[in-house]
């Protein structure tokens, strides 16, 4: 069932529109990948320029990996409230705040002063997490609404990754002193940040929020007519229950979304942060060539397929669940390769593929902020995607500290089989705490145009 005034938006095809919104909102992702990746790509140069003792490393590997994600967490919770007062209009601040954090990376006397750099880099990078599923989810059309934030977010972050190692690798192809090369390395952020945010200002602003949040009828019948091409029906009334009563009776399914974010980064950061320094150490390999190797063959492609084939055919919930507990069951075979003697490097890294195969069911999911978005009605969704985002950014952050301790203290091998152990509680939460929102209009999946209207 289709609310009748977005029945247009809901039902229309794929279009030029749409392809264009996915590329600008995913342009942000895209940087959150760049900034997030790169930090793990120069761990070590950065270290020996601030000449950071042996015994102090785990800790400042901590703080420098996980300060942008704790700045996120700031970022989203702001933005999520003033996205209140409009999509569009803080939409290419968050860009602002991307872009010079990045550029300010490279010229930062201390390692303090960078993890502070990093802090507001991961403001905007927060901001944007709020800002682009929101408005990509508003614009999109119910039976490709997976498939356009899949595309956008869950694929745009590897390639921001890939590109983060390619910029790497040329530099150290053309011998570039090291202690150059890192501060170009985490520069690099700043060019698409500060490109795309005169397309972000040209978007429309959302015609459900228009309508249910500004009351602007008029504005929003616009919104769906610039959208769609199409002649609008009336929109419906705004929507005047007290902020904090809707989030009361959606809370359920709001913090379950955090939940399931925060097990997934938690899981999936912890191979993320360290897999070019800790991981591919242990595989032999060099850090930017595991990670160029890794994205491409074992990410990217997963990622384009299961967001075009599956996110909205198969629905959200197998794709996240199976995804969740076949990551496991992987990583428990991949520690017990890497426990066992005579066992290939190549072979266990090829097994570390197929997790990350299996993690992009719920990296195009809960990883995406699809619940966010999905599981909160148009008057508090900006602020649903705000909790969803922070509860993702906890277990990031959490694991960009905790994870460099246990590996110093417990060992490789164990703090993967625990990795593997939280992935499948991940899958067995998917399947009890949520309900399946694949092809279903945002409306419908929120009762929004009983409760509104009725």
């Amino acid at each position: 069932m289709t609310d009748t005034h977005f029945r247009i938006l809901d039902e229309q095809k794929l279009s030029a529109f749409h392809w264009r919104a996915i590329l600008v909102t995913g342009l942000g992702v895209f940087c959150d990948g760049y900034d997030i990746s790169s930090i793990s790509l120069v761990l070590t140069e950065a270290l020996n320029f601030y000449h950071v003792g042996k015994a102090a490393i785990p800790i400042t590997k901590g703080w420098l990996t996980a300060s942008a994600l704790v700045g996120s967490m700031l970022g989203a919770a702001v933005f999520g409230l003033l996205a209140q007062k409009g999509r569009k209009r803080f939409y290419g601040l968050d860009a602002l705040i991307l872009g010079v954090g990045a550029l300010a990376q490279a010229f930062m006397p201390t390692w303090q002063t960078l993890v502070l750099c990093r802090f507001i880099l991961g403001v905007g990078v927060g901001a944007d997490y709020v800002l682009s599923p929101t408005i990509m989810a508003e614009h999109a059309n119910r039976a490709d609404r997976g498939k356009a934030i899949g595309l956008g977010f869950g694929t745009m972050w590897p390639i921001g990754a890939l590109a983060a190692a390619l910029v790497n690798l040329l530099l150290v192809s053309f011998h570039v002193a090291p202690d150059v090369a890192w501060r170009v390395v985490l520069a690099g952020g700043c060019i698409p940040a500060l490109g795309v945010m005169y397309f972000r200002r040209r978007m429309p602003e959302s015609a459900r929020f228009l309508a249910r949040v500004a009351g602007d009828q008029a504005r929003a019948q616009a919104a769906v007519a610039e959208v769609s091409g199409e002649t609008a029906a009336p929109p419906p009334a705004i929507d005047t229950r007290p902020l904090w009563q809707v989030l009361r009776q959606h809370a359920g399914h709001i913090f379950a979304g955090a939940l399931l974010w925060m097990v997934y980064d938690l899981v999936v950061y912890a191979t993320i942060l360290f897999g070019p320094d800790i991981i591919a150490q242990n595989l032999g390999m060099r850090p930017e060539i595991y990670q160029i190797e890794t994205e491409l063959i074992f990410t990217i492609p997963p990622s384009i397929l299961m967001s075009w084939f599956l996110l909205d055919r198969l629905g959200r919930k197998p794709v996240q669940v199976w995804g969740f507990i076949a990551g496991g069951l992987v990583l428990v075979v991949f520690a017990w390769m890497r426990a066992t003697a005579g066992v290939p490097a190549l072979a266990a890294y090829l097994v570390y593929g197929l997790f990350n195969i299996a993690q992009t069911g719920p990296g195009l999911v809960s990883g995406a902020g699809v619940y966010g978005v999905e599981l909160a009605p148009t008057r508090i969704r900006s602020v649903a995607q705000s909790i969803t985002v922070v509860g993702g950014r906890i277990g990031a952050a959490t694991a960009g500290f905790v994870f460099p301790l246990l590996n110093a203290q417990l060992g490789f091998v164990t703090t993967i089989l625990g990795l593997a152990g939280l992935s499948v509680v991940g899958g067995v939460l998917s399947q009890i705490l949520v309900p399946e929102t694949g092809k279903r209009s945002l409306e419908e999946i929120n009762l929004e145009h009983i409760r509104v209207t009725g």
